[in-house]
């Protein structure tokens, strides 16, 4: 009997190295990165990066899929639904704390395990090169003067631009509504009603303007972050130029299905981490003026239920939650 119960300690000992061994060995085959949107924008352009330089940090193929539709609900609910074993993992946006605000989709940051914040690209306050206002605080001067009669534009009604300008004007004592929304298929066709005179107010990011800056068509007065952005330097952030503290901007992490398990969130968050500080990543961002910013997975998740009450608040004082 000490023998056979000797023998089978030692095969159970045997069978738990091996699955050890074999868990240590993630990842042992491709591994799927879904893209809530469409190819050729921001977000895709981020994630086929991310999905490079992961590949030759794992050493497994990265498969980057656009999952687009439900104004990003269906990419989303794909990244949440899958299989929590590392081998399903997408790159969650901002919106996942406005959709369901919206009635959208019951998802939420909490539906996820957060891996890594890889991207922040603050809202500026953009107004036409040819603007009578050349502050922040004379543009909400003329604001108040005149409710109703500066208008913006820049992303949709309710889409993350709108909420930035409603959120900065509630923030500094101003009735959101002062400021109509003129909806718009993004930021391009904002800008250039922008330039053409159609609406005095573009809060898009600076990325997004650049070439409208660098043009001499468009002038940005501040940005809604906590720091200067390194694209334009010069530009003060909203809390110099006004005092008020409030930041808004397009993010995206890394983030995988609730559930997944330690070992393969360490992994996968050491290698975004170490991509995210690297001279590829950081010089193919700066190319295309995107903020790069890193949170771990504690951070990331934080990060993700602050966006969210902030986004809701503000959503609440424009009259689009549902």
């Amino acid at each position: 009997m000490l023998k056979f119960a000797s023998r089978l300690a030692v095969a159970l000992f045997a069978v738990s190295l091996c699955a050890a061994s074999a868990f240590a060995a993630y990842p042992e085959r491709p591994i799927t990165l879904i893209v809530p949107w469409g190819a050729g924008g921001g977000t895709d352009a981020t994630a086929r990066i991310i999905g490079s330089l992961l590949e030759k940090e794992l050493g497994q193929p990265v498969n980057v899929v656009n999952r687009t539709g439900g104004s990003g609900v269906v990419g989303h609910a794909a990244i949440a639904q899958g299989t929590p074993d590392g081998y399903n993992i997408g790159l969650a946006t901002v919106e996942i704390g406005m959709m369901h605000w919206q009635g959208l989709t019951d998802l939420t940051g909490a539906s996820y395990t957060p891996i890594g914040l890889v991207n922040f690209d603050p809202a500026g306050v953009q107004v036409a090169a040819d603007s009578p206002y050349k502050s922040v605080n004379e543009l909400v001067a003329a604001i108040k003067a005149s409710p109703g009669k500066l208008k913006a534009s820049g992303t949709a009604q309710g889409g993350i631009w709108h909420l930035a300008i409603a959120g900065m004007l509630r923030d500094l004592k101003v009735d959101p509504a002062s400021v109509p929304w003129v909806p718009s298929g993004g930021a391009a066709p904002g800008l250039l009603d922008l330039v053409a005179g159609g609406v005095q107010i573009a809060p898009v990011s600076l990325p997004e303007a650049r070439a409208m800056i660098d043009a001499g068509k468009v002038r940005s007065l501040a940005v809604m972050a906590d720091r200067p952005a390194g694209l334009y330097p010069n530009v003060p952030t909203l809390k110099a130029a006004t005092g008020s503290n409030w930041t808004m901007a397009a993010w995206r992490g890394i983030a995988a299905p609730k559930n997944l398990p330690p070992e393969a969130r360490d992994k996968l968050s050491a290698a975004i981490r170490k991509i995210v500080a690297s001279k590829d990543y950081t010089d193919f961002m700066a190319q295309r003026g995107y903020g790069v910013i890193y949170a771990g997975p504690e951070e990331f998740g934080k990060f993700m239920a602050k966006s969210d009450a902030d986004l809701g608040a503000t959503m609440k004082a424009v009259g689009i939650v549902k």
